[in-house]
């Protein structure tokens, strides 16, 4: 999983980055941002600490100044160490230190409103509908139990971008719902994002 990820988001950098000029010359932009996650609902059930590993990139065209739309992908991690316990799964009990990962990968499909285009400080809202990857893992000694799957996702999203001298900021928060799918549960998680733009 952390090997795939490395290389599409190398991959998608990569294309941010030798793309640059020709976006900003089509009134569009690309995004690159760090992420914070804080977990909601059975995600945070089953790990309570915050996320402090994750990346967000996007891309956003605008048809009239004050619409934009793309697509956006990004990737959180969040971990947890538990203590030493008794730990039981349906017939099962095991006693150890247990080790808790979910990886989560949006790919989404998005537009905005921006309130007051062609300012210095521009707030919007946003929606995004796809589908989000979790991959939700619990390592005990030799015990090791991962299930994965991709569930169908709304992201609503309110931020704002900034005209900082040379470049552009953007800051914004989005609540991630992904709804139940087979033996999954919901996954929910609400980010806090810090970009520039290109």
């Amino acid at each position: 999983m952390k090997t795939i990820m490395k290389k599409i988001l190398f991959t998608l950098l990569t294309l941010v980055l030798f793309s640059t000029g020709e976006i900003k010359a089509q009134n569009s932009f690309f995004s690159l941002q760090y992420s914070m996650g804080f977990g909601m609902g059975d995600t945070k059930d089953f790990i309570s600490p915050a996320s402090f590993r994750g990346v967000g990139l996007e891309y956003r065209y605008f048809p009239e100044p004050a619409v934009g739309v793309g697509f956006e992908t990004g990737y959180n991690l969040f971990y947890e160490r538990k203590n030493y316990a008794t730990y039981t799964q349906g017939a099962e009990s095991l006693s150890g230190v247990q080790y808790r990962y979910i990886h989560f990968v949006p790919v989404l499909a998005a537009v905005d409103y921006y309130f007051i285009p062609d300012t210095k400080f521009n707030p919007f809202a946003g929606l995004g509908l796809g589908t989000l990857f979790s991959e939700k893992t619990i390592e005990m000694g030799v015990y090791n139990n991962t299930t994965d799957d991709w569930q169908f996702s709304l992201r609503p999203e309110i931020g704002v971008l900034f005209a900082a001298p040379g470049f552009d900021l953007i800051v914004a928060g989005k609540y991630f719902t992904a709804f139940k799918a087979n033996d999954n549960p919901a996954q929910n998680y609400f980010a806090i994002n810090l970009g520039i733009l290109f």
